[in-house]
């Protein structure tokens, strides 16, 4: 499922390739033919799908041919060359900076200027991540954030009314939605990741912390990652035990299915994403659950409204045959109309600040919890830069070891601070 990878690839995890496709030129009837190179499948392509054929009949002048190619080391080929086979694709806005310092994509600048796009309807927190060394490579199409979800059943019988507000409140809570044998086996977690980077990152977000800084270097070590990733190591396996912990966890069901650790109740909340909504109708449509902003720490009420917003991206390659209409087929894509078509099929955010009030919205339950956070100002985001991948790489290796308490996260965050020193500029 392309919408379980985003956390992920938000810090850059996939930023070496995308997925390659067949090309054309002239259509029938003299239109020219543009090749639409895209990640999705399955539901999700047959939804952009019909986007496509409204584009096709809504002029005369441009054919676009739609291929579902998630196949990533063939599109990187394809865009290495000296002519590519598509024209338009989709990617991640973590993947900007790697492409754009390689000079495989097409800088978007002169057809904004002259078209006189505007551009500031698209949130800054999504717009940072389109821009490498003051140029714009590519137009977020969809957006993701961040909340807290609970299981509202669980709640009931830990007597508990409701969310936290602060991490204070949220450790209580998770002491007490935590349920262990007699022999200290744990049967329920208060909290558990969804997905190990996207979980840290975020709660390094919400001490406060961040992930580089405004020139892109990473900054790992920042006392407020540090102190985010304390929160989980002091409530979850320090407390309950790493072995007993890692046990649990271990007979987790696949996220994409009924056997959902928080879909069966092993975890009583989560941090996710706005996908949700449209995975619990399909997978446990019982499940009585809640969502709420991510807890702040109380001493730090400025950070109320903190989330991590990621980015689902248009781009056009360096070597696209066609790129003045492969930006007239983005502008569509990107226009309000096939945006909601496309975000409410998907169960993403749409890009656009002035659709998140939108009341189509309103059809997804608890969606207006992930909307409204797109208008906060502490939506943050990790920087798309040519080093993403290996960053990325290295956050991963040291959160399993903090995760595991093979190291505490100062000495963890520390030495991906050493390993940073190295990342080209």
């Amino acid at each position: 499922m392309r919408r379980r990878f985003l956390g992920a690839l938000a810090a850059g995890a996939l930023v070496a390739a995308l997925g390659a496709c067949g090309g054309g030129d002239e259509a029938s009837g003299g239109k020219t033919e543009v090749v639409f190179s895209y990640l999705w499948a399955g539901e999700e392509a047959a939804a952009l799908e019909k986007i496509v054929a409204d584009f096709n009949a809504s002029q005369d002048k441009i054919t676009v041919k739609g291929v579902s190619s998630p196949d990533f080391q063939k599109q990187l080929t394809s865009m290495s060359g000296a002519q590519g086979s598509f024209d338009i694709s989709d990617h991640f806005g973590s993947g900007v900076g790697a492409w754009a310092s390689k000079g495989i994509l097409t800088p978007l600048d002169d057809f904004i200027k002259a078209d006189g796009y505007d551009t500031k309807d698209f949130p800054a927190a999504a717009m940072s991540q389109m821009v490498y060394q003051g140029k714009t490579y590519s137009m977020p199409i969809a957006l993701h954030t961040q909340m807290l979800l609970y299981n509202k059943k669980l709640y009931a019988e830990a007597g508990l009314a409701g969310p936290p507000k602060t991490t204070e409140e949220w450790a209580e809570q998770i002491a007490k939605l935590t349920k262990r044998g007699a022999d200290g086996t744990i049967t329920q977690l208060g909290y558990a990741n969804a997905e190990i980077n996207t979980s840290f990152t975020t709660l390094g977000f919400m001490f406060g912390g961040s992930w580089d800084d405004q020139s892109g270097a990473a900054t790992p070590a920042n006392p407020g990652n540090v102190a985010g990733l304390n929160f989980y190591t002091d409530n979850i396996p320090g407390k309950y035990g790493v072995e007993q912990v890692r046990k649990f966890t271990s007979g987790f069901g696949e996220y994409a299915s009924a056997q959902n650790a928080f879909y069966t109740g092993k975890a009583a909340t989560i941090i996710d994403g706005e996908w949700q909504p449209v995975s619990i109708k399909k997978f446990a449509p019982t499940l009585e659950w809640g969502v709420a902003p991510l807890p702040y720490p109380s001493a730090q009420p400025n950070l109320t409204g903190t989330t991590q917003v990621t980015t689902s991206t248009l781009f056009i390659p360096r070597n696209a045959k066609h790129p003045k209409e492969a930006w007239e087929f983005m502008k569509y894509l990107l226009a309000k109309d096939a945006m909601t078509k496309f975000s409410l099929a998907l169960g993403n955010l749409p890009a656009r600040t002035s659709l998140v009030d939108d009341p189509q919205y309103k059809a997804l339950p608890q969606f207006d919890a992930w909307l409204g956070a797109l208008k906060s100002a502490n939506a943050r985001s990790l920087a798309s830069s040519p080093w993403a991948a290996q960053y990325s790489s290295d956050l991963a290796l040291a959160f399993d070891d903090i995760a595991q308490q093979r190291k505490a996260p100062n000495d963890g965050l520390a030495g991906v601070a050493q390993k940073a020193k190295s990342y080209a500029p």
